[in-house]
């Protein structure tokens, strides 16, 4: 989530009521998580075990909720709560906008692009040339969607992130500021659902083709001409390589990364990161025939105990 210009760092202490350690004209150029963090950007830590990790981050002023020797070159701002703070900073910069009409006077959409009944359209959307949006689908405030993309029934792009804080008195959910980019020549099934990125994009790269009914979580980069089949589940900031092939029920954890050309047989589960050119299956994820293998030694299992009784 970058800012419409630069901020000193004392206006940004101020907007957020935070004290902080460096130059107060310091530039701040943006807010992101620490998975796509950048120069010129805030990160927020609220916990010991990653306090390090974002100290030697990419991120120009860490948001922390302890006063700590501050890296050189960088700046901090400590607050009692930076989940919270870093909640205020995505209100203030996008903050929601109400929509008043199916389709937003501030979306930009091609003339040739074919939107049926029922399409809703939020703000500062933008939809490229000779796309096809099938009835009751919904885009969300500031997607981006190139040339050629066809989205069918139902599907909702942009609904916010599942991402939330265990609190006492419950779960308090972390706004999501970022958006979804889709790249040319991309299909998406009926009632599938692509979540937008907490502070960064949910991308999806050209040429991918999407089946009905997959849920593609905030902040994954999907790869080129990947086919993602039925209920497949994709978790959180996942890297899928080019050319991947995910078929039926297949769930991924967050944070993992896919290698080019793997493919991920029906209701694999994975838990760790993949190698690219290889074909998995099983859960926890196993090459299909080391899997298989193990399967027909499984299945000699009461002959072998007959034997031995």
């Amino acid at each position: 989530m970058k800012f419409p210009k630069p901020y000193a760092l004392k206006t940004i202490a101020d907007l957020i009521d935070a004290d902080f350690v460096g130059d107060e004209n310091y530039e701040v150029l943006g807010a992101n998580e620490i998975h796509v963090v950048e120069k010129g950007d805030i990160v927020f830590v609220d916990h010991p075990k990653y306090y390090d990790k974002a100290l030697r981050s990419k991120a120009s002023v860490i948001l922390i909720n302890k006063k700590v020797d501050c890296p050189e070159g960088k700046a901090l701002l400590v607050s009692d709560d930076p989940f919270r703070d870093f909640n205020k900073l995505t209100h203030f910069f996008k903050p929601f906008e109400k929509a008043t009409q199916n389709i937003s006077e501030s979306a930009e959409i091609h003339d040739s692009t074919i939107l049926q009944p029922g399409v809703f359209i939020g703000n500062h959307v933008k939809i490229g040339q000779n796309c096809l949006i099938h009835p009751n689908v919904t885009i969300y405030d500031h997607t981006e969607i190139g040339d050629n993309v066809t989205i069918h029934a139902g599907a909702v792009i942009g609904a916010d992130a599942f991402y939330y804080k265990n609190r006492p008195e419950g779960f308090d959910k972390l706004i999501s500021g970022g958006k979804v980019v889709i790249q040319n020549n991309v299909e998406i099934g009926a009632a599938a659902t692509i979540d937008r990125g907490v502070s960064g994009e949910t991308f999806i790269s050209e040429g991918t083709k999407i089946d009905n009914h997959v849920q593609i979580a905030h902040d994954t980069f999907i790869g080129k001409k990947c086919l993602i089949a039925s209920q497949a589940g994709i978790a959180g900031c996942c890297v899928i390589e080019d050319e991947v092939t995910i078929w039926g029920q297949v769930g991924l954890a967050s944070g993992l990364h896919i290698g080019k050309k793997a493919i991920l047989l029906a209701q694999t589960g994975v838990s760790k990161d993949l190698e690219g050119g290889k074909t998995y299956f099983g859960t926890p994820a196993e090459e299909a025939r080391k899997k298989y293998k193990e399967m027909v030694y499984i299945s000699k299992l009461p002959e072998i105990y007959k034997k031995l009784k």
